[in-house]
């Protein structure tokens, strides 16, 4: 049997309820609401690390971001690890890399100088690139590089590449000439890393597409949100607007895949770094244990992903790099943490956990896990910047989330859910222990702090 091609599509910062397929009601996917029709959709989806850079040192690692000395942005991915691209590689397949990487730079600080090891607005030097070889047309923060309208990226040679337009179709466009280009004499994993809907951090806005205020104004709150609470009122017009642009790009590159005849071939994800709670939970946007910021999209179309199934299990970032080494034969390294989504979908998989785990930096230094009906989250009194993890952390957050799907009671100082809290806190001492974390001592959150 040849060999698939494998496409990962990821997103920045995107809720999973923007797109149709989970309940919004305005025409913002309708490319990926017919992928999901085709493929799989994966309903409970969550992010391993609500931070774009660890986020993505677990995709290109398959080991969480403590585990690599990544658990923060503006530390870079090590060289002396094998990679997701090297996996690709090293079993015969082109690999290609489109958009933000944000795993080059080493930085005490985000107002640290300019230093050798930033190379936010510089060339990525190859070593620094995850072991993408044949196709690179990057940036490593694309935000510093680019505004929702015009930019630049660096390719392969390490020249500059300016772009005129949306950036998102500019980004697209990069992938779509890879594709165009692409001799098909091996099969290719192409990885596209798009920056919407982020907010553009110079800006301090989201950057719709010209005419996103007026498309979407009539938009419904997700029912997390509070009025007066957060900037989501003036700003989720122009977010809708971001992923809708994405989802018009997804059209188009499948357009070019079926005109280059490999769509048949290809196996598609779509999924995105993290959530977004337009600063309800906290003072920015991620950066937290509560659904907003860790609920993610995630379908996936051809191969076994076919026939419009939708799965209810819970289901985790860690899982991907396992699941893109499985759709293609490929065995997974034994130290690559996560378990294959396609041996769920096929139905060879009997024990799947009903539980995820989240590491959470830089707003804290916290650890918190999701079950089908509980939210439990800890946090240390440790400097989040500099510390990675802790051996001593109290107790935060208690969700039940089958009474209260929008988090807005947190039950963690209610007397009677002790024994839900102490089962919960035993569970998240495994989980820390599998992710090669030294299992702390947790109290609760009344005891005397250290």
């Amino acid at each position: 049997m040849k060999r698939p091609n494998i496409i990962f599509y990821f997103s920045d910062q995107q809720r999973w309820d923007t797109l149709g397929c989970y309940g919004q009601s305005l025409n913002v996917t309708p490319n990926l609401d017919r992928l999901a029709k085709e493929g799989v959709l994966f309903e409970n989806a969550f992010t391993c690390q609500p931070v774009c850079g660890p986020a993505r040192a677990c995709l290109q690692s398959g080991k969480y971001a403590t585990q690599i000395g990544c658990h923060r942005n503006a530390l870079a991915l090590p060289q002396n690890i094998k990679t997701l691209a090297d996996c690709f590689h090293d079993a015969g397949y082109d690999t290609a890399y489109v958009g933000k990487w944000h795993l080059a730079s080493n930085r005490d600080s985000y107002t640290a100088p300019a230093d050798e090891e930033n190379f936010e607005t510089r060339a990525i030097p190859e070593e620094r690139r995850g072991g993408y070889r044949d196709y690179w047309m990057a940036s490593d923060v694309l935000e510093a590089t680019s505004h929702g309208y015009d930019g630049y990226v660096f390719d392969k040679n390490g020249k500059k590449q300016e772009f005129i337009g949306y950036r998102a179709d500019a980004i697209n466009n990069y992938a779509i000439h890879y594709l165009q280009e692409y001799k098909q004499e091996k099969p290719f994993f192409l990885f596209v890393s798009q920056i919407e809907p982020h907010h553009q951090n110079d800006h301090n806005r989201f950057e719709g597409p010209d005419g996103s205020k007026e498309k979407f104004k009539s938009f419904v709150p997700p029912q997390d949100m509070v009025k007066g609470i957060g900037d989501w009122e003036a700003s989720y017009p122009d977010y809708l607007g971001q992923c809708h642009s994405l989802d018009e790009n997804v059209g188009r590159l499948i357009e070019t895949l079926k005109e280059r005849k490999v769509w048949d071939n290809t196996i598609l994800f779509y999924t995105s770094d993290h959530g977004c709670h337009f600063c309800t939970r906290n003072q920015e946007y991620k950066r937290s244990c509560h659904e907003s910021s860790i609920h993610i999209p995630l379908l996936a179309a051809g191969g076994a992903f076919k026939g419009g199934q939708k799965i209810q299990n819970l289901v985790s970032l860690i899982d991907l790099p396992a699941t893109l080494l499985d759709c293609a034969g490929i065995e997974k390294p034994n130290d690559f943490q996560g378990r294959s989504l396609k041996r769920l979908v096929e139905g060879t998989v009997q024990d799947w956990d009903d539980c995820v785990f989240i590491q959470i930096s830089e707003s804290e230094v916290g650890r918190a896990i999701r079950t089908s009906r509980w939210k439990y989250g800890v946090v240390a009194e440790k400097d989040p910047w500099k510390c990675s993890g802790a051996e001593l952390y109290y107790e935060k957050y208690l969700y039940d989330l089958r009474e209260d799907p929008w988090e807005k009671e947190n039950l963690i100082k209610n007397e009677d859910y002790e024994e839900v809290r102490m089962a919960l806190r035993i569970k998240l001492k495994e989980c820390m222990a599998k992710a090669e974390e030294k299992v702390p001592e947790i109290k609760g959150w009344h005891e005397e702090r250290e």
